[in-house]
């Protein structure tokens, strides 16, 4: 299966569909006519633009990447394309979930 996202005019994803494998080389032109809007290939395993787009994800023309919603106000966006915490995750193995309000890892459990 082919997989295109669909952008407004913010380059937010609104949605994302899949197509049969014959419409991959022309797939962004086919939704484009039949379906209106605009239209750019995500891959569902990530090999082209990063990662796999999904509703409200945004496409960066520049970069040609889908980047995820930022997750955490503080959180900011590194130059590999991902969000990184402002204080790095605990790299013993356990289970941390992100407190905004405290600006720390949680351990759960």
């Amino acid at each position: 299966m082919a997989h295109f996202a669909e952008i407004d005019l913010t380059n937010t994803v609104i949605r994302v569909i899949a197509l049969d494998d014959e419409f991959e080389l022309n797939g962004s032109e086919w939704c484009n006519r039949y379906l209106g809007g605009r239209w750019i290939q995500t891959s569902y395993n990530g090999n082209i633009r990063k990662q796999y787009a999904g509703i409200g994800y945004t496409y960066d023309a520049v970069a040609d990447v889908f980047i995820a919603p930022q997750p955490y106000p503080s959180w900011s966006l590194d130059s590999n394309y991902d969000w990184q915490a402002p204080v790095q995750r605990p790299a013993d193995g356990k289970h941390y979930l992100w407190d905004e309000s405290n600006q720390a890892w949680v351990l759960v459990g």
